[in-house]
């Protein structure tokens, strides 16, 4: 497929004119919304309806056909049944049309001849340079210009207010869905555009696209799949260095890879967990839930950026407070306890508070409302906050209380530049009139400190930035590289990657004579392109302290093996010297057939799949965002030392991860995985002690020598 620039979306988005094929005189008809919500939302170009049965559609002249239409028409829009669809788009063509939106079903989704369709339209488009949006979606919208190239029944009724929020949805129906939920909210939208069979234009490309626009000041997606990884990466991280807030539903998750049993790696990395990681590493956030977005996209509409994870949460009720700091520590933020000087100030003040954080000053704020202002102060000058909550029940509502809070809540505030929550019972009319002036509105305590929590997160990804270069290795071209251990370890260790002195063997009395040369004790392991986990054949041998033992295991390996495997190659035996104590690890690469290639950090060597303790990211990576994988590890402590053990050697570590990834990047067509397990990691360096290497077509080789068919 032809890789536009997104910028031709604009055609969509802000046409000078829109013809409408299909239309019809009833409004409430496919044909006749598109007519209808262009008007309601005062298109200010002109609005060409095609109808060859009617003299007017809905009071504007109508057109016999496309090519009819006196002046140029920018965007035409097909509502008509899929056989008229080719003659149609060609006609457009002919008329100069930039941009077509086709609401027409019965392409790719209903089978082959439907897909053979759809790829007619496609030639049509490129021989013209024209657009398509579908077939089979529901169109797009935009507040700005007043297009309304779409029939959902989410402009129902009037149109949702502007603002700074774009949504883009690969489900019609669930587009319809977000739209009307967002006009329910009262949020302000920008764009909304639902990409239908993506057969030219994608979620990606419209990502790509609102993220360039200046009005667009954040977005959110509903997916249901990835068609373009490379051009969502690429927007995904524009978003992050433009610091526009990305919130992204993502359904359908599955696991890839059950056929690459050979390496730990492909069951380790699924595409979910590749998406995810993707999701994290450049900044953005996965919603769980519908509600979960919208709340992101609210708070990132109103509210500043919080600077840091540290919550401080004001409260009348106790019960509310520990609720908001139950739910702090769930979604990975800190509630720090205010200074005892400070405490000691507040309880002097008010005896039946508890002013550590949660600061609690109790419905004794009734009697005394400075209480609510002195406390809001103390908290904001000495507690160090980065973002606030504040709990005030129906106090929020009442005619009485309500503007009295209101007002001492925005004053203490002014200037702060600070996220804070108001929590309680609103009007849309009391709501309003926080969020001019940059506060949120929570009826949840929960959903506020979430929503806050959220915020946190795409801050530290925004900050987090690109993070340095992955590092430069002189050849990275991995054709022909043996998959055994010996010819994997070799190759590896030419890229930069530390390996033990070794060397493979024909013979018992070989392996005995290299054990001696290389210093006792040594390890044993067999030597095979066919054989992926040696442990589960008897082909290693660990801590051989003498000559006798090392020639007895070798001999035993060259001989049970093959009865063992008959169809392995069994290309020697791989001595080594024991390689010490230290933390085992796991790194390595697996070629998702979605996201493309992906590196993994895992503890646990042999044991990473029973702890499942890793971390993923899209390849390549620098040493820094390699360095903050081991960080988001679960056991990442014991790489700093425990019961007395030494810290290892972190920036090792990050160096084999770095050039890994950067391995796995440079063959993503050709190598499905690469796998250092173990890497042994100590407090001086890291060694990977043993090493795979799998092409593309390596799923098809028989694992130990079986047929797995």
């Amino acid at each position: 497929m032809t890789q536009h620039s997104a910028a031709s979306l604009g055609a969509f988005f802000a046409p000078r004119a829109i013809a409408v094929i299909g239309a019809s005189d009833n409004p409430t008809r496919i044909g006749g919304r598109p007519v209808d919500f262009c008007k309601a939302a005062g298109f200010d170009g002109p609005i060409y309806p095609v109808n060859p049965t009617r003299d007017t559609v809905q009071g504007l002249k109508a057109w016999a056909d496309i090519e009819a239409i006196e002046g140029e028409v920018d965007l035409a829009v097909l509502a008509i049944p899929a056989a008229r669809a080719e003659d149609t788009l060609e006609a457009c063509g002919r008329k100069g049309v930039k941009a077509a939106v086709i609401f027409s079903a019965g392409f790719s989704e209903v089978g082959e001849e439907g897909r053979a369709a759809q790829n007619r339209l496609l030639a049509i488009a490129a021989r013209y340079g024209m657009r398509i949006l579908g077939p089979n979606c529901l169109g797009c919208y935009s507040s700005a210009s007043g297009a309304c190239a779409t029939f959902t029944t989410g402009l129902e009724g009037g149109m949702p207010r502007r603002g700074g929020i774009g949504l883009i949805t690969q489900s019609g129906a669930y587009g319809t869905h977000l739209l009307s939920m967002a006009k329910a909210r009262r949020l302000g939208v920008a764009g909304w555009v639902s990409t239908g069979n993506e057969a030219d234009i994608s979620v990606a490309e419209c990502l790509e696209y609102m993220v360039e626009q200046p009005e667009i000041t954040a977005i959110g997606m509903y997916m249901e799949g990835v068609n373009d990884a490379p051009r969502l990466i690429r927007a995904l991280s524009r978003a992050r260095d433009l610091r526009k807030p990305v919130a992204i539903i993502k359904v359908g998750a599955s696991e890839v890879g059950a056929a690459a049993v050979q390496s730990h790696t492909a069951s380790l990395a699924g595409s979910d967990a590749s998406f995810q990681a993707v999701i994290e590493q450049y900044g953005a956030v996965r919603a769980m839930t519908t509600e979960e977005m919208f709340d992101t996209l609210y708070a990132a509409s109103v509210a500043p950026m919080p600077k840091g994870k540290r919550l401080g949460i004001l409260t009348v009720s106790g019960g509310a407070g520990v609720l908001m700091a139950d739910a702090a520590e769930l979604r990975g933020m800190q509630v720090p306890p205010m200074p005892e000087a400070s405490v000691s100030k507040l309880l002097e003040r008010n005896p039946f508070a508890s002013p550590r954080n949660p600061v609690d000053i109790t419905a004794h704020a009734l009697n005394d409302f400075d209480l609510i202002p002195e406390n809001l102060a103390e908290m904001m000058r000495t507690g160090g906050y980065d973002a606030y909550t504040g709990f005030f029940t129906s106090w929020t509502s009442s005619p009485v209380i309500g503007p009295k809070l209101r007002d001492v809540l925005l004053q203490t505030l002014k200037g702060a530049e600070l996220p804070f929550a108001v929590i309680g019972l609103f009007n849309d009319e009391q709501a309003t009139a926080y969020e001019d002036q940059g506060l949120l509105t929570f009826a949840d305590p929960s959903r506020a400190v979430t929503a806050l929590a959220t915020m946190a997160q795409l801050a530290e990804g925004f900050d987090r930035g690109a993070e340095g270069a992955p590092p430069v290795i002189d050849d990275t071209d991995l054709t022909g590289t043996p998959t055994d251990e010996a010819g994997a370890k070799t190759r590896l260790a030419e890229a930069g990657i530390p390996i033990l002195p070794e060397r493979v063997v024909g013979t018992a009395d070989e392996a005995a004579a290299a054990a001696q040369e290389m210093g006792l004790p040594v390890v044993l392991k067999i030597v095979s392109p066919d054989i992926a986990h040696k442990t589960e054949v008897g082909g290693v041998a660990l801590n051989l302290g003498d000559a006798k033992a090392v020639r007895d295991e070798a001999r035993r390996m060259l001989t049970d093996i093959p009865t063992l495997c008959p169809g392995a190659r069994i290309m020697g035996i791989l001595v080594s010297p024991m390689a010490g104590a230290g933390v085992e690890l796991i790194v390595g690469t697996q070629r998702d057939p979605v996201m493309g290639p992906m590196v993994m950090v895992g503890l646990g060597g042999v044991l990473t799949e029973v702890l499942e303790d890793v971390a993923l990211a899209h390849a390549p990576v620098s040493e820094a965002q390699a360095l903050q994988m081991l960080a988001r590890l679960r056991g990442a402590k014991l790489l700093d030392g425990y019961r007395g053990e030494q810290p290892v050697d972190r920036a090792a570590i990050a160096s084999v991860i770095a050039r890994l990834s950067v391995l796995a990047a440079a063959n993503a067509d050709t190598i499905d995985s690469i796998e250092i397990n173990p890497l042994l990691a100590r407090p001086e360096g890291a060694v990977a002690l043993d090493a795979l290497i799998l092409p593309v077509a390596a799923q098809d080789v028989p694992q130990d020598g079986k047929d797995k068919t």
